[in-house]
Formats: structure tokens, C-alpha cells, sequence
């Protein structure tokens, strides 16, 4: 399975926030964005800082999807 953001960058868009404002809110690393930019594994408390921020769960901002391996 891979993981993808695609929700979370939706959600930004419906909110009219722009990446640099998540990370400037939320006080995650410019690593941890460039990661979640790539759809790469972030750790849960970024996944968290995020959600806490943006007042949603975790599945408004992630979703697992079939890995072409699989």
C-alpha cells in the first residue's frame, strides 16, 4: 500500500491556504513538507500537528492506495 495526500492538499485549496501557510502554522520542517509533497512517509506527530491544526482527522488529509507491487 502507498499513501497518498492528495486530500490534504484538496483541503488546502478549499480553505485558500497555501503550503507555506500549513508549515508556518503547524511548525513542521520544511523536510516534512518536501515528504508530504511526494506522497513519502512523515511521522504520526506531523500527521497529527497537521490534523490538530486544521481541526479534521486523519482521513481528511491521507488515504492509502493499491501499491503498484502489489
Amino acid at each position: 500500500m502507498a499513501v497518498s495526500y492528495k486530500k490534504l492538499w484538496k483541503l488546502l485549496i478549499d480553505r485558500d491556504m497555501k503550503k507555506k501557510d500549513l508549515r508556518a502554522a503547524t511548525g513542521i520542517s520544511t523536510v516534512s513538507m518536501a515528504k508530504l509533497g511526494k506522497n513519502e512517509n512523515v511521522t504520526t506527530d506531523v500527521l497529527v500537528k497537521i490534523c490538530r491544526t486544521l481541526s479534521c482527522d486523519i482521513s481528511d488529509i491521507m488515504e492509502l492506495t493499491p501499491d503498484d507491487k502489489d
